[in-house]
């Protein structure tokens, strides 16, 4: 796996482009990626993905970021732009999944290609193709790794979930309710989260996929129940805040940490025991296939494939820790180091 996943990354990761900046054809076909925020490593790893693949193809990339996760408005306002400046494709991941489908049909109405990346629209045929991680799968890969690690004191765990935002998108629930899961609880309706009655959950909080978030949740959810000692968070840079909450009352060795990303700080965390697994994923690859399938629209007319057998492309996820579960699928973190996206 670490071959296969390493060779195709490789293959489109070629640096050096500047978002923005027209190329030397001044008739180039222009692409927008249009992200949560500009700041989290996973989205600027994306962006450098789409820098490349624009550059290697000729294309003009035009970049936009919300201020903060969950920025709903600044991202219309980027569809809105694209849209007059004659752009032939839109790249998103979308702070609010259902609330972004009327800008985006718009954007399709007016003749461009919308492919989601990482975070599929509400509903998922809204936009013309979603390429991302299986973040259910995600999910569900650290859900039984950390029931496996528990054993039979999994039936008494005491879990706090740290997602997202309020609300929901399609990325958070996806990995909550896989993680739910995974570890064996049965799901009420899977697509909300926070509705299931098992005993075992002290409650969710969101964090807006920030450190300071997960500190926050973490502190709120500890003074609700300070015995927790299972977490999931939306994302890594949330599990390092939820570790740092845990250290300061001397917690931090008793709960396990588990997330999803896959980032090189993440991935050393495992390695320094801050989180005990994470699944990850690939944005780079995601952005750059993105460019690739803008440039065949607007050449050929050509729509994105879905994976057979699923509503989207499915760019792979892998769990990493050093401590394997059998019957759990997994790479080391010496693996997801060789892999990491930055």
């Amino acid at each position: 796996m670490k071959k296969l996943l390493a060779s195709t990354i490789l293959g489109l990761s070629a640096l050096g482009a500047t978002s923005g900046v027209a190329l030397a054809d001044g008739h180039s076909i222009t692409a927008c990626l249009i992200t949560k925020t500009d700041t989290n490593p996973f989205f600027v790893k994306m962006k450098e993905g789409a820098e490349a693949k624009a550059a290697e193809l000729g294309m003009t990339l035009k970049a936009f970021a919300g201020k903060v996760d969950g920025d709903h408005e600044t991202q219309v306002q980027a569809i809105e732009t694209c849209i007059l400046d004659g752009a032939k494709g839109i790249l998103i991941t979308a702070s609010d999944t259902s609330s972004i489908v009327s800008a985006v049909t718009q954007a399709r109405d007016a003749g461009l290609l919308v492919i989601a990346l990482d975070t599929p629209l509400e509903p998922i045929n809204a936009a013309d193709a979603t390429f991302a991680t299986d973040n259910y799968k995600a999910g569900v890969l650290i859900g039984e790794w950390a029931r496996s690690q528990l054993g039979d004191a999994a039936d008494s765990a005491k879990i706090a979930t740290l997602d997202l935002n309020v609300s929901q998108p399609t990325v958070d629930v996806l990995r909550n309710q896989g993680f739910l899961d995974g570890f064996g609880i049965d799901l009420a309706d899977p697509n909300v989260i926070g509705d299931e009655d098992d005993a075992r959950i002290v409650g969710s909080d969101v964090t807006d996929g920030n450190e300071e978030g997960g500190r926050r949740a973490m502190e709120n959810l500890l003074a609700k129940d300070p015995t927790i000692n299972v977490v999931h968070t939306i994302n890594e840079p949330a599990a390092a805040g939820a570790y740092e909450a845990l250290k300061a009352i001397g917690r931090e060795k008793e709960v396990l940490i588990v997330s999803v990303d896959g980032g090189c700080p993440g991935v050393q965390n495992v390695a320094d025991g801050v989180i005990g697994a994470t699944s990850q994923q690939y944005p780079l690859l995601m952005a750059s296939l993105g460019v690739e399938a803008i440039k065949k629209w607007a050449d050929e007319g050509v729509k994105p494939e879905p994976t057979p057998g699923k509503a989207f492309f499915d760019t792979g996820v892998a769990l990493v820790t050093d401590a394997p579960a059998e019957g759990v699928e997994s790479i080391s973190v010496s693996e997801g180091k060789d892999l990491c996206w930055g």
